[in-house]
């Protein structure tokens, strides 16, 4: 029978496990000039399609100042352009560039590179409780 965990220790359980997690997928990166944060950066900018510089700084929970070096970075590299907002002059819109995509579409290769050899060693059991894992977890994320 399932032993019973109180609220508050799985919590503290499923906190630690799911950062260190996170931590290796993150490392599984391809090593390249982009530093984490620049590819954080990146990865909102696709995952939103486009956003202001003010947006980005808000998503990745930096300083305007701070995001205008990682933009700065982006761009040297041709992985974002600026347009111009639609409607406010003094705004611009950031997105991807093609090569942006194709950074993108790597890291994600990798990760999940990484990740899909982590769970083939895995039991079929123990994917399967993953994946049911996966589906509650995506539950309490929307809460």
């Amino acid at each position: 029978m399932a032993q019973r965990v109180p609220p508050a220790q799985l919590a503290s359980l499923l906190r630690d496990a799911i950062t260190r997690l996170n931590r290796r997928v993150r490392q599984s990166r391809p090593v390249g000039e982009l530093t984490l944060t620049q590819l954080s950066a990146l990865t909102s900018l696709e995952l939103a399609g486009a956003l202001t510089p003010r947006e980005l700084a808000d998503t990745e929970r930096v300083q305007p100042p701070t995001m205008t070096k990682i933009v700065a970075k982006l761009e040297e590299r041709g992985l974002v352009r600026r347009t111009p907002h639609p409607t406010d002059r003094r705004q611009v819109i950031l997105s991807t560039t093609d090569s942006g995509r194709e950074v993108f579409a790597q890291f994600e290769r990798a990760r999940n590179e990484w990740l899909g050899h982590r769970l083939a060693e895995l039991t079929p059991e123990e994917r399967e409780t993953l994946r049911q894992a996966a589906a509650i977890l995506q539950k309490v994320a929307r809460a």
